[in-house]
């Protein structure tokens, strides 16, 4: 009998930490403005766990969430897999574009009707609390984009490694 677990976010048991929608809003490295504060340790950020875990976390139908920090690791790799599509057969210097236009097009948050993970979401609890997820969301993905670009890129600045791509055919979570 073979266990397969999924990771978790280490943040999970962080304390102090505000809480928007049933998920945590942790401490980023980034140079982008947002609600999230500058996480001022040396360590990994839930950006750096998403991208570390994309891999194997990518491959489940399931997620059981075992804390607030999870919900924003299981957004980012889907968040990720969507960017790894936009950029399937773009150079470095294309991809950084495409990322950056698609990190601040509109898209949907806790509450909206087409949100992809409502159930695992609360709703915002008012309009304030609504634009300070999109804040999140948007401040989130404009610095995943970036971090993803550097990866994905590492070797070949004229295609993207295939060693992520390959990820593309695969659906997360029963998702596009």
């Amino acid at each position: 009998f073979l266990s397969v677990m999924v990771y978790h976010s280490s943040y999970n048991e962080v304390q102090g930490c505000r809480q928007m929608c049933n998920m945590s809003i942790l401490p980023l490295r980034t140079k982008y403005k947002g609600p999230a504060p500058q996480l001022k340790e040396d360590k990994p950020d839930v950006i750096d766990e998403a991208l570390r875990f994309f891999k194997a976390n990518v491959l489940f139908r399931n997620y059981e969430v075992k804390g607030p920090a999870d919900r924003v690791l299981l957004w980012l790799t889907y968040y990720a897999k969507q960017c790894l599509k936009k950029i399937e057969k773009s150079s470095k210097q294309d991809a950084e574009k495409v990322l950056y236009q698609f990190a601040i097009e509109n898209f949907q948050i806790p509450g909206d009707s087409g949100f992809v993970f409502g159930g695992f979401f609360h709703n915002p609890k008012g309009r304030q609390e609504a634009d300070t997820v999109r804040a999140y969301f948007t401040q989130m993905r404009q610095e995943l984009g970036v971090r993803l670009i550097e990866l994905v890129y590492k070797n070949n600045p004229n295609a993207p490694s295939k060693w992520w791509t390959c990820f593309n055919k695969r659906k997360f979570m029963n998702l596009a």
